[in-house]
């Protein structure tokens, strides 16, 4: 007999990068499914908005993942507000564009900062908290760059490739316990953080509420790979048995490798500008700083 899909009403979630974007459509798909959410973000002003606008009783509060006392600060005011924390979205992140050879170090560590030790923070942060009471849930928003190198975006493909693996590895060291782990790999994901990249041939780009609702949907009956879409799994699985040649091959015939390497600079210069200038403590790329929301 197939396994019924889990009950979410009454669980509690908290997510990252929520003020717009992915973060903001998942808020409003857990809601719909009963949960209470707590969405974090370094604008303060712009998460309280966006948690008014959900509503049913949801929460923002101030976040920059790059600093763990912060993201204490974050889980523990939530469970404070809404009870023990059931689910853990780790969506924050940037991506800076362009040949790695010109990418400043600044830009390359802010990545780091975002990408990879915001992810880390929160893993380790909601692990402490579901291994005591083995049970919780860890959602990881990685992309389909985590699987592939695409040019143009060196950095954030090893940052992606990051999560992929840590999460593969604490999936492994979480066996045999009731605590699960789940790794989101989209496609681009129609956000500012995607704004002027073209698809790749027979990929059309996805919507932040296309990858909330496979996050629903991972939660309900737990799987490790998510790929948004699901199609992508089937070609991850065909790439991933061709020598590196054949691989290529069909990454140029698909131009995928001209995703991230020829994007439309005008319409990408807004974020590329935050992206360039801005602090390594800010990441908001949606708004004034630099924490987009990311699968991608």
């Amino acid at each position: 007999m197939a396994k019924q899909p889990r009950v979410l009403v009454g669980q509690v979630a908290v997510i990252t990068g929520g003020a717009r974007g992915i973060g903001a459509a998942t808020a409003r798909a857990l809601v719909r499914e009963g949960m209470k959410v707590a969405i974090g973000d370094l604008d303060p002003a712009l998460v309280a908005q966006t948690a008014a606008e959900i509503g049913a009783g949801t929460i923002g509060l101030p976040l920059d993942v790059t600093d763990r006392a912060s993201f204490e600060a974050f889980v523990t005011e939530a469970e404070a507000q809404l009870g023990p924390v059931d689910v853990l979205v780790n969506n924050a992140g940037i991506m800076p564009l362009g040949p790695l050879v010109e990418e400043s170090d600044d830009t390359t560590l802010r990545q780091v900062a975002v990408n990879i030790m915001g992810v880390e923070y929160g893993t380790k942060i909601a692990l402490q908290r579901f291994l005591g009471r083995n049970s919780g849930h860890i959602v990881n928003v990685a992309s389909t760059a985590g699987k592939g190198g695409f040019p143009g975006g060196a950095t954030y493909c090893g940052t992606k490739h990051f999560v992929v693996g840590m999460s593969e590895a604490v999936r492994a060291e979480l066996r045999g316990t009731n605590v699960e782990i789940a790794c989101v790999m989209p496609v681009l994901v129609q956000t500012e953080l995607a704004s002027g990249l073209p698809s790749a041939r027979g990929v059309k780009n996805v919507q932040p509420e296309d990858v909330a609702a496979e996050i629903v949907s991972a939660l309900k009956e737990p799987r490790f790979d998510v790929f948004v879409p699901r199609s992508v799994g089937a070609i991850n699985k065909v790439m991933s048995v061709l020598p590196r040649g054949g691989r290529e091959g069909i990454t140029r015939a698909m131009k995928a490798d001209q995703v991230l390497s020829k994007p439309d600079a005008t319409k990408r210069l807004a974020y590329e500008n935050r992206a360039a200038h801005s602090a390594p403590a800010i990441e908001d790329g949606e708004h004034t700083s630099l924490t987009e929301t990311t699968g991608r």
